[in-house]
């Protein structure tokens, strides 16, 4: 499993800054907690363990939602509501990951030889945020309206996380080069 990135490390703050621009200033979102949260989304999955670090009982990687779903539910695999709703919170960070920073790689997950291939990653992650909000007491209570947020401004934040996409991708252009350059980028 790949070590938490700290949190004064420079990527959380780009990627903060980032969403927080694209989300609020361009996107008109009044939120400041949803864009904070989607950028430790982004700065979690900068590792491809933490990406696919939902396992079965068995252990094995699980990297589609279909066998997630299987996982997160009480009356199938999930062995406590605790589970459900860690699997349930991951399947909308892991859809909304893939329907916003890397669209163009849904045809292959939903490819017609995969688990995916009739699942709708909006509708199942709005649908999973939601669930996952249901746990509103205890430990979970302060992130629950965070996650009914993300389950209500689902499309927001994927295109949101498409201007982020974008932004990034301009990183490799010149002119990215010399914005990397001012900021002390050795490879700029």
């Amino acid at each position: 499993m790949a070590a938490a990135v700290s949190p004064d490390h420079p990527i959380r703050g780009l990627f903060r800054t980032l969403v927080d621009h694209a989300l609020c200033d361009r996107m008109g979102l009044g939120d400041r907690e949803v864009p904070r949260y989607v950028a430790d989304v982004l700065v979690d999955f900068t590792h491809r363990d933490q990406l696919f670090r939902i396992r079965n009982a068995s252990g094995k990687r699980l990297e589609e939602i279909a066998e997630m779903l299987v996982e997160g539910d009480v009356a199938l695999n999930a062995t406590s509501f605790t589970r459900e709703r860690e699997v349930h919170k991951h399947i909308g960070n892991f859809a909304l990951f893939w329907t916003g920073v890397y669209p163009e790689m849904l045809r292959h997950c939903r490819a017609a030889a995969r688990a995916d291939h009739l699942v709708d990653y909006v509708a199942q992650g709005r649908r999973s945020y939601q669930i996952a909000a249901t746990f509103d007491y205890g430990p979970y209570a302060e992130e629950a309206p965070v996650l009914r947020r993300l389950s209500e401004q689902f499309e927001t934040c994927m295109a949101g996380l498409h201007l982020v996409r974008r932004e990034l991708d301009e990183y490799g252009t010149p002119q990215g080069r010399v914005v990397r350059a001012l900021l002390g980028d050795p490879g700029a």
